[in-house]
């Protein structure tokens, strides 16, 4: 019978683990965040990553600068967005844990909260009987991370808050909201303005 400090031993030496498994491509230069080589979904640009210090997996994303970089403005814009998300801490949002440039590869690489059942439109094709008190629930979720968004000092407007950006851990029923890359800080004006396309959400699928 193993005692409690056996059971620490072998947790913390990984006792049955092949070594030539789960070895990380890529590690941040904290040390903290590993990258694997495995894709989160078809055509996806997250990758699976893993938070050594809270023991938890994480999703890596990597976007090629030349992307959307096409002058200094866009570079300041980018900069300004990231400091944004690490300053955006709600319940209803992605975590968004850290950022680095890679100069070598010229990619900038992003580390956030990883989601079991991926965005909202995924999970209503897979469970398409859902009674209107689960979609009343999403709805009071999305709400209060948009509240959060809008009562920021500068207030934050999303522009494409569609199912496809609203992510779900299934096991919880929780959602939140996510891909904040086109989120516009209005600056100029504590009153905040919506100047894209009339937002939609598609909770039913046609």
């Amino acid at each position: 019978m193993c005692s409690t400090l056996e059971v620490h031993i072998n947790i913390m030496n990984g006792d049955d683990l092949d070594p030539n498994e789960s070895e990380f491509v890529e590690v941040d230069p904290t040390g903290r965040y590993g990258r694997y080589n495995e894709i989160l979904g078809k055509g996806a640009s997250k990758i699976v990553g893993f938070d050594e210090y809270e023991g938890i997996e994480v999703a890596w994303n990597q976007v090629k600068l030349y992307d959307f970089l096409q002058s200094p403005e866009d570079l300041e814009r980018l900069y300004c967005e990231i400091h944004l998300l690490k300053t955006l801490k709600h319940n209803n949002i992605m975590k968004f844990y850290t950022s680095r440039v890679d100069t070598t590869n010229r990619n900038m690489n992003f580390v956030i909260e990883l989601f079991t059942s991926g965005t909202l439109r995924q999970y209503r094709q897979k469970h398409k009987r859902v009674n209107i008190r689960a979609i009343k629930h999403w709805c009071r979720q999305i709400l209060k991370g948009l509240l959060c968004l809008h009562s920021h000092d500068p207030p934050v407007i999303h522009r494409d808050l569609k199912c496809d950006n609203i992510f779900v851990n299934g096991n919880q029923g929780e959602v939140k909201i996510g891909d904040l890359g086109l989120v516009a800080i209005l600056r100029k004006s504590h009153k905040a303005r919506y100047v894209g396309k009339f937002i939609r959400f598609m909770l039913m699928m046609p």
